[in-house]
């Protein structure tokens, strides 16, 4: 399955208008002269961030954008029309880059931002332009430029404040869905996650952030095993991980913290940034064990990683520790947003 936060598409600007030959030939002006008009310019392409839209999958239905050219002019001096600008839609969060050359062009990280992606062609001259001491009857005109035509790649990274990061059938869906209002698909095999999904939690009045449930890694993702670098990329955004380890996994030969390790591991080859984010550990499941049993393996857990950082110990299924987890995440995030203030 191809995920749908990457596309590819074709943008065409307007051509330019043809310039007008034309002479004036009333009556009652006895050297009439050159009258024709200049061609009015094509239309440019934009793309424009629009919230409300949370994949790229229109992209892969049209992939040819096209906008209109400029009309000839005409006598009398007149310029032909321009042609309209043409707006195309994208998600919040879409980076836009030159297929051919793989220049970023820009990124659209709010919603409203807009981007020129193709230039539209410059109208031709008419031939009152080309009037000179010299040449007063003259019969040149330009044919009006061609509109710029580009092959784009665009990419979509979610924008959210908190990433859920884990392997497969760590409890990441069943987290979000037990904080938030998001209804991602839960089940007992892995990768039933196939693209991000994004939940807002509420801790109060003023008081939410985003949380995006990534889809479950894999050791080798950063070279694309499993479902790949597809979905690193969108923790990249996010302002702090939480880090899931189920301490109960099924598989009878699964070690926590070898897997909690290889997870690092993958952070590290895709990006030294991501590796650095501030990364919380969450131990999830405590419900299948005994409450005295679920603490001492949470931290032998801990201990063993050598991990100093914030960790929790939770069950996403049965809500327990969710909201303390919640509430300190919010106080993080309120004191990041403070310290631009500062």
């Amino acid at each position: 399955m191809k995920f749908v936060d990457e596309a590819t598409v074709k943008v065409q600007a307007g051509n330019g208008g043809r310039g007008c030959l034309s002479f004036r030939r009333e009556k009652s002006v006895p050297f009439g002269g050159p009258d024709g008009g200049d061609g009015g310019a094509g239309g440019s392409v934009w793309l424009r961030a629009l919230e409300g839209i949370n994949t790229l999958a229109d992209f892969r239905i049209q992939r040819i954008y096209k906008a209109k050219s400029g009309e000839g002019g005409s006598g009398n001096g007149c310029t032909g029309r321009g042609g309209e600008e043409l707006y195309v839609a994208v998600p919040v969060g879409t980076v836009v880059r030159d297929q051919d050359t793989g220049e970023e062009l820009g990124d659209l990280k709010r919603a409203g931002m807009e981007l020129k992606v193709a230039q539209g062609g410059k109208g031709g001259w008419g031939n009152t332009k080309f009037k000179s001491s010299t040449n007063r009857a003259p019969r040149q005109f330009g044919p009006g430029l061609p509109g710029e035509k580009r092959a784009l790649a665009l990419e979509m990274k979610v924008i959210a404040d908190v990433g859920l990061l884990g392997l497969p059938n760590a409890g990441k869906s069943t987290l979000i869905r037990a904080v938030s209002a998001a209804r991602p698909k839960v089940a007992d095999y892995p990768f039933t996650t196939l693209h991000p999904n994004l939940g807002v939690v509420y801790c109060g009045e003023h008081r939410s952030f985003v949380m995006a449930d990534i889809p479950g890694l894999i050791e080798g993702a950063a070279e694309g095993a499993g479902l790949g670098i597809r979905f690193l990329k969108h923790l990249q955004r996010t302002g702090v991980l939480l880090h899931m380890v189920d301490i109960m996994p099924v598989d009878p030969g699964a070690d926590p913290v070898r897997d909690a390790r290889a997870i690092v591991g993958e952070l590290k080859k895709f990006s030294k940034e991501l590796a650095v984010k501030p990364r919380w550990l969450v131990l999830n499941k405590r419900d299948l064990l005994p409450d005295d049993e679920a603490e001492k393996l949470a931290k032998d857990i801990v201990r063993r990683l050598r991990y100093k950082g914030p960790h929790f110990l939770i069950s996403a299924a049965a809500g327990r520790g969710t909201r303390e987890l919640v509430e300190a995440v919010m106080r993080f995030l309120e004191e990041q947003r403070e310290k631009p203030r500062a």
